[in-house]
């Protein structure tokens, strides 16, 4: 199973990460590829659609801990998992995240590693601009 980490840190308070982080209604902010998503149902599901193929939809979960400031989300279609970090640093928080891709989608690793990295640089900008 292919697996990656990558981090940043952003001049945000944890709390100004949080708000983005734990709310998929704003993924489309930041997360590149993700065109829209639709909440509702069950508590920690939604659904997301890539940029481009807005009839193709991608069903997640979603848990978060506020006390340990981590979100996991777990691709119900394709079986990414994403396992988001916060840790304060400084005046700032250290963004991290571990993502396992499995084995039948391992020729996506080169790109998630590109959206996780331009993602990561957007979450942490957007939230330094909102403190």
């Amino acid at each position: 199973m292919p697996i990656f980490d990558q981090s940043t840190v952003s001049q945000a308070a944890p709390e100004e990460v949080w708000k983005l982080l734990y709310d998929p209604a704003r993924f489309p902010e930041w997360w590149a590829g993700i065109e829209r998503v639709e909440t509702g149902g069950d508590a920690g599901d939604y659904t997301m659609f890539p940029d481009g193929y807005p009839d193709f939809p991608m069903p997640q979960a979603l848990a978060s801990s506020r006390e340990n400031s981590t979100v996991k989300i777990s691709c119900l279609v394709s079986d990414l998992s994403f396992d988001w970090r916060l840790r304060p640093s400084g005046t700032g928080t250290e963004i991290s995240v571990h993502v396992e891709i499995p084995d039948q989608e391992a020729h996506r690793l080169d790109t998630q590693r590109g959206i996780i990295r331009q993602s990561l640089l957007k979450l942490a900008e957007i939230a330094a601009a909102r403190a």
